[in-house]
């Protein structure tokens, strides 16, 4: 006799199966990509990880990081019950650290956890951006927030009061020498030509014995990137011959080394010097970066090796630590 069940469950695996062939061979020339997009993100969604990621699999490598960064707006979309039409849209509607990018949001929780317990001090964000950091702190301290570009700043985290300057290195001139404890300047230098300049003005209003906090990215890590994760050989060369490299939003990425710091002003002296994004940079299952759990181990992981020269010396970032000698 024929079990009906059977037969409906064997029809079921062959349309899937089918269904998998038909939208892996349109990932592998880049067609039908929202229809694509929208099946893997139910593949997904309803617990089938490994259908989806065979058509992952199938798609090439520069076109992967769409696929993760639009299941993550779909899923946004679904949660706020909007349509998000591009990122910057999708940037207004991210108010909370967990509905940020995996990655941009493990590398918050990283930088804070390295700055430790701050209360009651006097903090600037010099280059603030959306003011995620800068609101961050102001839970616990007074923060004045410095941020140029006028489009960061139109939906900018602001749960706690903190006092935002729209504008540049000039702004500072309103404060006078040794205003503030802490001062944090994360990535923002290797967008900047006369680097010089704003850290000679950055130690000027930070208080002896204060601790100035600059996270960059490290050309070693970006080659191992290029080399490991995008299989992009002639970019890695590029950059091992010296070139710089791009960031999609803010250009050009002028690489600069840790001491260069010291040399710009020999009144601040490195006292930490931590690496960050060491392994989840070349981490292939890309879709995980989004699960708490995996985020937990992956910072565990993270933080045990920040400060291992043989780690830091290939991680993604480097987050320096400054003092500025009494």
């Amino acid at each position: 006799m024929i079990n009906q069940g059977d037969c409906a469950e064997k029809s079921k695996l062959a349309y899937t199966d089918k269904l998998t062939k038909e939208i892996a061979n349109q990932l592998r020339a880049n067609h039908a990509y929202f229809s694509s997009l929208d099946k893997i993100i139910v593949y997904y969604d309803y617990g089938q990880v490994e259908l989806a990621q065979i058509l992952v699999f199938h798609s090439k490598n520069d076109f992967k990081k769409n696929i993760y960064n639009n299941i993550a707006r779909k899923r946004l979309e679904s949660k706020r019950n909007v349509r998000i039409n591009s990122e910057y849209e999708e940037r207004m509607y991210m108010h909370k650290i967990t509905e940020l990018r995996g990655w941009e949001r493990l590398l918050k929780k990283i930088i804070w956890a390295q700055l430790g317990e701050i209360k009651g001090k006097n903090v600037l964000d010099f280059g603030s951006g959306e003011g995620i950091t800068a609101n961050h702190f102001a839970k616990d301290n007074n923060v004045v927030a410095v941020e140029p570009w006028d489009e960061m700043l139109k939906h900018r985290w602001k749960d706690y009061e903190y006092r935002q300057i729209q504008g540049d290195v000039s702004k500072l001139s309103e404060f006078e020498d040794n205003t503030f404890d802490v001062i944090i300047c994360h990535n923002v230098l290797e967008y900047i030509d006369d680097k010089a300049q704003i850290i000679n003005e950055l130690h000027r209003v930070l208080k002896p014995g204060g601790t100035l906090s600059i996270a960059k990215h490290n050309r070693a890590g970006r080659v191992m990137q290029m080399a490991v994760l995008f299989d992009d050989i002639e970019k890695a060369n590029e950059l091992l011959d010296g070139k710089d490299s791009a960031a999609s939003k803010f250009g050009a990425i002028r690489y600069y080394e840790d001491q260069m710091v010291s040399e710009w002003n020999a009144g601040l002296k490195c006292v930490d010097c931590f690496g960050i994004r060491t392994f989840w940079d070349l981490q292939q299952n890309q879709e995980k970066h989004d699960l708490e759990e995996w985020q937990d181990k992956m910072m565990q992981l993270e933080m045990r090796v920040a400060q291992i020269d043989e780690y830091r010396k290939i991680a993604f970032f480097h987050h320096l630590l400054f003092t500025k000698e009494e």
